[in-house]
């Protein structure tokens, strides 16, 4: 009697309306609109064939890559100090901006007419493939011939955080899932041991969206990404408290998941197979990501090529971290480089000083890492993607009251620079032109929709059918735009 007491009261006719309501509106709307659509990837975490929300998934069509490795710098790089050469811009350098070039325009910063910018660094040409690299980075000039420069990528966001939501979730907004999880949900992992996730962070700060751009979103928090640092515990947490062994705290998680498991059958909710999976990968976690996280054990030359100091938390670390995740199954590692907002409001700011002590900073490591993926086989199978959430303007920003002012740029949206490398990619290879300033495209203009689409397509993903219900539609991570830039797929 007990038991249709408690079966009674957990299905009774208030908790059937508050849970189904809903679902009978999307039943009927799906219903209207001919059912479900077939071509949609079945990813559901409540897959039969396994309990497990990680379980490794076959690609929906070939893919050229397994692996991604995302450098995003935070803050957003200079074009016109580092890929796009404009020696028509240098020629005009200090003369006043023509207005026509300012009229419905939206900046963050610039008032007024400002002064026209040459590039504060010089140029050469190198490599077979001829790309313009300055002199900011010597290391990475040595390397553009495995790398594809895509010259005339656009975004519709000038602030920081709006602009990094977009590039990392495809909206500007707050409350959609990563390009990290949308991977690790369509494609699972390939190490049961390790996060198919992980970001790493360097510069001091997190991006000025936060975490969020490694959020699960709507999407099942088991897809989420997971922080790693480089000094102390890896993850936070991960030690065993005292009095506590490795035999008891398995044992733990084994009676919890027992009591989990018994929920899921009853409700069905598919947050409690994440809890399951995280208490079980946390377990293994625990052995996993200390012998994964830890450089010390590579070889002085490894060290030596990156530019290492172990202990610390470097760009460099970070990407000698990014290949060694990789090697072992991580499908996606994100790294984030805080601290390239160069408006020139002081030194640390600024295109003289800062900027090119940024660029010092990520010059030798992600170098070696392109080095060291193609020496290993791994760039083969491995995209690398480097860029930030929007450009810079080819004006001198003018909010600042000075004589001499720092050199600075303010945010620019309709054109920057992006590159790829490896993971099926055209090397040595230029896709996309501005004009003799910087400022539009001219031709082979991408959206940040694009990237995301090229990235998924690269992995074997179509990203119109990579698609999760929610809120009685389904979502996707290139929203209802986006198309693979194929012209720089090999």
């Amino acid at each position: 009697m007990e038991y249709f007491d408690e079966r009674f009261r957990q299905f009774s006719r208030r908790h059937f309306i508050k849970e189904t309501a809903l679902g009978l509106g999307a039943l009927a709307l799906g219903n209207a609109l001919g059912g479900c659509n077939m071509n949609a990837i079945s990813n559901s975490p409540l897959d039969p064939l396994s309990k497990n929300p990680l379980f490794p998934k076959a690609p929906q069509f070939p893919a050229k890559a397994k692996n991604v490795i995302y450098l995003h710098m935070a803050g957003a790089p200079s074009q016109l100090e580092l890929f796009d050469y404009k020696p028509e811009l240098e020629s005009l350098n200090g003369q006043l901006c023509p207005t026509s070039l300012l009229e419905g325009k939206k900046f963050a910063f610039i008032r007024g007419v400002p002064k026209l910018l040459g590039p504060v660094a010089q140029f050469k040409q190198h490599g077979e493939s001829r790309a313009w690299v300055s002199n900011h980075l010597p290391h990475f000039s040595s390397v553009v011939d495995d790398v594809c420069f895509l010259k005339a990528v656009h975004t519709d966001q000038f602030n920081h955080g709006p602009a990094q939501l977009l590039v990392h979730t495809g909206s500007p907004r707050l409350g959609r899932p990563s390009m990290g999880s949308w991977v690790t949900y369509g494609l699972g992992t390939l190490n049961n041991d390790l996060p198919g996730f992980i970001v790493l962070t360097s510069g001091g700060k997190t991006p000025d969206a936060g975490k969020s751009v490694w959020g699960s979103g709507f999407l099942p928090s088991v897809y989420q990404g997971v922080q790693c640092r480089t000094d102390g515990d890896p993850v936070l947490y991960l030690s065993d408290p005292k009095g506590i062994s490795r035999n008891l705290r398995g044992k733990t998680i084994d009676a919890i998941n027992k009591i989990n498991e018994k929920h899921f059958e009853e409700h069905g909710d598919p947050e409690t197979l994440t809890r399951m999976a995280q208490y079980e990968l946390a377990f293994r976690m625990q052995v996993s990501v200390p012998d994964a996280m830890d450089i010390d054990g590579e070889p002085d030359y490894i060290k030596e090529l990156y530019g290492v100091t172990p202990g610390e938390t470097s760009f460099a670390n970070n990407c000698l971290l990014a290949r060694k995740l990789v090697e072992k199954g991580v499908r996606f590692v994100q790294l984030f480089d805080w601290g390239w907002d160069s408006h020139g409001a002081g030194k640390e700011e600024s295109l003289e000083f800062g900027f090119r002590d940024k660029c010092r900073q990520i010059d030798r490591p992600m170098t070696a890492l392109l080095l060291d993926l193609k020496q290993r086989g791994l760039l083969e199978d491995t995209l690398v993607v480097w860029g930030g959430e929007f450009g810079r303007t080819p004006m001198l920003e003018n909010r600042f009251n000075s004589e001499t002012p720092l050199m600075g740029r303010d945010h620019q949206l309709d054109a920057f620079t992006m590159w790829m490398a490896g993971g099926g990619i055209k090397g040595g290879y230029t896709w996309g032109e501005t004009d003799e300033i910087g400022y539009y495209p001219v031709n082979g203009k991408v959206h940040i929709h694009d990237i995301q689409a090229t990235i998924l397509h690269q992995l074997g993903l179509n990203h119109e059918s990579l698609t999760y219900p929610f809120q009685g539609r389904d979502f996707r991570l290139t929203d209802v735009s986006g198309k693979v830039i194929n012209e720089i797929i090999a």
